[in-house]
């Protein structure tokens, strides 16, 4: 395992070049809320964007699971206090980091902490998203109203971020094969969050520019990933989710005009959600699905 964890670090290295002396100095326990004890035996889950909403609630029922531990990443790990809380409670089976999908940087110190205290990982859940900002960003409902600033935002945060993240952590997602037995059956899962209006077919509305553009970038990324991970013959699933409306602040502005039975709380959305990421295998690769297992139309 060790001669494993340290392949996955020169893997990392070798795409990045040499650590600065900055960086070199950050890289033991790299905005971390409390030390890490390893835990090798048990599944390895990281879930980027982890502060709050359905980021956090994937963190609290996957610690409810006695098989895994967690990485929960985050923006601002020292005022998370949802996550410390976690931490106290769960101790060394929860590991939190700084990543910030916006600063490139962050991303590659937190895959290197992470390959420096596991030698796999067996899930990748990339949640963070923004679509809207209050009192300075609200989703297009016109050709007038697109500006380059937001735009710009959407994408790196909605698409270039989280594929970033992806590349950054396959080599620990590829490990999993021989550290943990990943397999056609039951592989390691990228589950990229993606939302319906990201489709092309699907959309008969209009609107929303920005996060419909960068979701569609997002969904087409993604799929391509998939198919090089399964020409490279590695255990990969990438799949893509639509987790339905779910009550958290990211919908909260539109979900007047929700039917009640379609806005789902956070805990029956995650539940949704891991009951299709636990039951993936290398035959779901590139699929785009909804929260009910239905696939969505590209």
């Amino acid at each position: 395992r060790s001669q494993l964890r340290q392949g996955c670090l020169s893997a990392l290295r070798t795409r990045q070049g040499p650590p600065t002396q900055h960086q070199a100095s950050r890289m033991q326990g790299v905005g971390s809320v409390a030390p890490y004890a390893s835990a090798s035996d048990s599944r390895v889950a990281l879930i980027q964007g982890a502060s709050r909403g359905i980021g956090l609630e994937f963190v609290r029922q996957l610690l409810e699971r006695p098989t895994y531990s967690v990485v929960a990443t985050c923006r601002k790990p020292e005022q998370a206090e949802a996550l410390q809380q976690l931490q106290h409670v769960h101790g060394g089976r929860l590991q939190v980091l700084k990543l910030d999908l916006i600063e490139p940087e962050s991303i590659e110190r937190a895959a290197e902490a992470v390959a420096s205290t596991h030698s796999h990982l067996d899930v990748l859940i990339n949640v963070s998203a923004v679509l809207h900002i209050p009192g300075k960003m609200m989703p297009e409902t016109a050709l007038s109203r697109i500006s380059a600033d937001n735009m710009s935002l959407s994408f790196l945060t909605n698409a270039v971020g989280p594929m970033l993240t992806c590349q950054h952590f396959m080599p620990l997602l590829t490990a999993a094969e021989k550290e943990n037995g990943a397999s056609e059956s039951r592989p390691a899962v990228v589950a990229n969050m993606s939302a319906r209006v990201g489709s092309i077919g699907d959309n008969k509305l209009g609107g929303w520019y920005s996060y419909r553009g960068s979701k569609a970038a997002l969904n087409q990324m993604t799929k391509t990933m998939s198919l090089e991970v399964a020409r490279r013959k590695h255990k990969v699933a990438c799949i893509l989710l639509h987790p339905g409306t779910t009550e958290t602040g990211l919908s909260e502005p539109f979900q007047k005009n929700v039917k009640p039975e379609m806005l789902f709380p956070v805990d029956r959305t995650v539940r949704q959600l891991l009951d299709i990421i636990e039951g993936t295998g290398m035959g779901d690769n590139g699929r785009y699905i909804a929260w009910d297992g239905q696939d969505i139309v590209w």
